[in-house]
This record gives structure tokens, C-alpha cells and sequence, in this order.
């Protein structure tokens, strides 16, 4: 019953993580609507909204988690899932059941067909409509794209937090860093505290005008925080030079996660102002976020010999950050099993790729993905040594196949790789 259901969700609505830009709706209009026939459930619960182009899943799951452990039932809304749809609606870590998912259907579907949703207003439809029905004490909701026309963007939350810019969507949120911040920018609200992960010359002013503009105090995280250690036992500093934290155990072994980190500290900081805690969980919070929240697909350490690795990492700032991980391992051979998707800038992405790896070029199973054959043309044309291998599975069988013990695979380009390869090794 479930999986047909899901199937014909599947089909009926534009999903676009499937098919792209087709699947985009501008505007709120279609989600206001959804919100009238489902009893306006966006009202009835408290929020952080998440922006960014990267690092804003990392600072959902960490902040879902502080909330955890402060014992709050906490709704968890992000996107896109990578094996299994009902990954993107959590109640204290846990995902929404199959039942709840059917009873929403059951009872909306008919009144929703009327107004042609797409899959992701439907889809926040339905996270609201079960934070709601669960009377959750907090949801962190993660923006799907962009910010401003988002179907999230109906909250009304304590907190807004943007992770940071990079050029990402643009034929969608603009061809310039300006921009795509005023696009997500669109998510500060009037006396709303805004925090921003990360200064950028382009971005900044863009948040800093608007903020002043709705009355809405801002934050800057990057300003705010350095670390000493290393991701077993660090050591948070704060702008004083006082130490606030020591013996931190960090699950999240990319060093792109402590930019995630400091904006998560700035986050907990702005919302203990606002509903102070009996006690601090920080460390707690950021100790047992993997566990309690289901967090996997970034910089995931999947078996050490040969040491595998994954992360979803898929546009320029995020592969940058990713390759840059990647250099301060010693291998005798890297192996990348790697795929793409057709919107994303790819030959900027090619040109990040180390020259000395050795690629198995792969095609996830989506309309969107760059067939193998293609992908692999053009990476050759930059001197990469690639095979094309069809299908991740296969991709992976074969890169494992080839491996040597202290040989390195990373897996990687697009989420929908990692979703598929942790469908096969789970």
C-alpha cells in the first residue's frame, strides 16, 4: 500500500531532484494554498529555518540535536533524502512512519491534485502537517532552494540561519553572488535574529542591508569562533581568546565541518538569548549528532581498508572544500567513483579534480544525471585517466575490485551516487 502510494507520489508530482528546473515553482501562492487546506499547521510550532548553498543539512542535523538534548521533541525537515523518502521528515531523529505518510495522502491528495503541486510543496506540506499533528516543541527546517520563493518560507521562526553563498542554481536564483544572497536572504524576518555562517565581500552587505531594513539583528558565526585540536579532542576559542569548550568529540571528520561548527555555535548562542536552557548540551549535541539524528553522506568514512569514503558534496563550493579534504590524505592510489548532474557547472568541477586519481565514471538513476559515457568524455579532455562503468553499483564493484589495502575510494559528485551506493552497502 505504501510503496505504490509512493510511487504514484512519485510520478504525480514535479520532483526536482529528478528532472531539474522543470519541476521549480516560483512563488508561494501553490504552498499558502496547501496551508489553508491543511489548517495552516506552519503556525503551530516553533522554527529555525537553514539557508545556504553548503553546510546547511550539517547545521540542521547539529541544531536538531542540540534541541534533542535539551529534551525538546524536535521536528527535522531537509532535503533531498538519499535512500529513503521519508529521510526528510524526522520526529527526534526517528523518520516519519509509513502509516502517518498514508493518512496524510488519505486524507488531502484529492483537494491537493486541484492545485498541481510540485513534490517539494508537497512534501513541506506534509513535514508542517506532522510537526504539527506530533505538537513538537521546536522544528529545524532546512530551506529546499533558495530562500525568498522557498515553499518553506511560510514560517514565521525565532531563529534564520544562512550558512553561507557560493554561485549555485543560477538560471533559478541569479549569475551572481549578490544576487543568489538576496534570494536567501529572503528568509530574514522583521525583528527576526539572522545568523550568517560565513563573510563573503559579494554577500555581506546584501544580508547586512536587508537585516537593517526588517529590524532583524545579525550575527556573523566565521567572526565569532576558532578551534585548537583536532576532531576527537578540540577545543572551541571564542573572540576574547577565552576557551568556552574543551575535549569536544566532532563524529564529522571534514574540516569543511568546523565553518558548519561555528555557525552552530553562533545558532545555540542566539537561541539560548531567546529560550534559555537549564543546562548546556553543546558538547552533547555535537558528540551524538550522527546518532541521534540519522545524519550520514558527509565526509562518511564508510570502512577503513581500503579506506571508502563518501560526501555529497556536488557544486564548486562544496567539491572545492571536498578536494581540498581529500589532499591531506596519503594513499597509494586514489580511486573516485564519480558522477554528476547536467545543471551544475561541470567543467569548473572537472578542474578541481585531482589529476592523479583514478576515476570510475558512473550515472545515478535520475533524468537529471550526465550519462557516464559523456561525463567521462569530458573529464578525459582534461587529462583524467576515467572508465565508464555504467551504474554506481557497478561503479563501486569495480573500483573495490581494483583496490588495494592502503588504496583510498572516495565516492562522490552527486547525492544521488551516494544515495544509491549507501542503498547497496547498507
Amino acid at each position: 500500500m505504501y510503496k505504490s502510494l509512493l510511487d504514484k507520489i512519485f510520478q504525480a508530482y514535479p520532483m526536482y531532484h529528478k528532472i531539474g528546473s522543470a519541476a521549480y515553482k516560483e512563488g508561494l501562492e501553490n504552498i499558502e494554498a496547501l496551508m489553508d487546506i491543511t489548517g495552516h499547521p506552519e503556525r503551530k510550532f516553533k522554527a529555525v529555518h537553514i539557508a545556504g548553498t553548503n553546510g546547511k543539512g550539517s547545521v540542521a542535523h547539529l541544531l536538531a540535536s542540540y534541541f534533542q538534548e535539551r529534551g525538546c521533541k524536535t521536528g527535522l525537515f531537509t532535503s533531498p533524502h538519499l535512500v529513503d523518502f521519508r529521510e526528510r521528515i524526522r520526529l527526534n531523529g526517528q523518520m516519519i512512519s509509513e502509516e502517518s505518510v498514508l493518512a496524510f495522502f488519505n486524507k488531502f491528495q484529492s483537494q491537493f491534485d486541484l492545485l498541481e503541486p510540485s513534490f517539494f510543496e508537497m512534501t513541506t506540506a506534509l513535514a508542517f502537517h506532522y510537526f504539527a499533528e506530533e505538537k513538537v516543541d521546536v522544528a529545524v527546517i532546512e530551506v529546499g532552494l533558495g530562500g525568498r520563493l522557498d515553499s518553506t518560507n511560510v514560517l514565521s521562526p525565532l531563529l534564520s540561519v544562512i550558512t553561507n553563498i557560493s554561485l549555485e542554481h543560477t538560471q533559478m536564483l541569479g549569475d551572481s553572488i549578490a544576487k543568489i544572497a538576496k534570494e536567501k536572504a529572503g528568509i530574514i524576518k522583521p525583528k527576526t535574529p539572522v545568523v550568517i555562517g560565513e563573510f563573503h565581500p559579494e554577500s555581506f552587505p546584501v544580508f547586512e542591508d536587508i537585516a537593517n531594513k526588517k529590524d532583524a539583528p545579525l550575527f556573523l558565526a566565521e567572526d565569532n569562533y576558532s578551534f585548537s585540536g583536532n576532531f576527537d579532542d578540540l577545543s572551541v576559542i571564542d573572540v576574547m581568546g577565552n576557551t568556552l569548550y574543551e575535549h569536544l568529540q566532532m563524529p564529522l571528520q571534514g574540516e569543511y565541518q568546523l565553518k558548519n561548527l561555528k555557525t552552530f555555535l553562533q545558532a545555540t548562542e542566539v537561541i539560548e538569548e531567546l529560550w534559555p536552557a537549564e543546562k548546556d548540551v553543546v558538547p552533547q549535541a555535537i558528540q551524538y549528532m550522527v546518532s541521534n539524528t540519522g545524519f550520514q553522506g558527509r565526509w562518511q568514512i564508510l570502512r577503513r581498508e581500503p579506506l571508502t569514503i563518501c560526501d555529497v558534496g556536488h557544486n564548486p563550493g562544496g567539491l572545492r572544500l571536498t578536494m581540498q579534504q581529500l589532499k591531506q590524505y596519503s594513499c597509494r592510489q586514489l580511486r573516485m567513483v564519480f558522477g554528476m548532474v547536467k545543471d551544475k557547472d561541470v567543467e569548473q568541477v572537472i578542474g578541481m579534480l585531482p589529476q592523479d586519481a583514478e576515476y570510475y565514471v558512473c550515472q545515478a538513476q535520475i533524468e537529471r544525471a550526465i550519462p557516464a559515457e559523456e561525463l567521462a568524455e569530458r573529464m578525459q579532455q582534461h587529462g583524467l585517466s576515467c572508465r565508464v562503468c555504467g551504474t554506481v553499483a557497478n561503479a563501486f564493484k569495480q573500483a573495490n575490485a581494483d583496490a588495494a589495502p592502503d588504496d583510498l575510494i572516495f565516492v562522490g559528485g552527486s547525492c544521488f551516487v551516494v544515495g544509491e551506493l549507501l542503498a547497496v552497502v547498507n
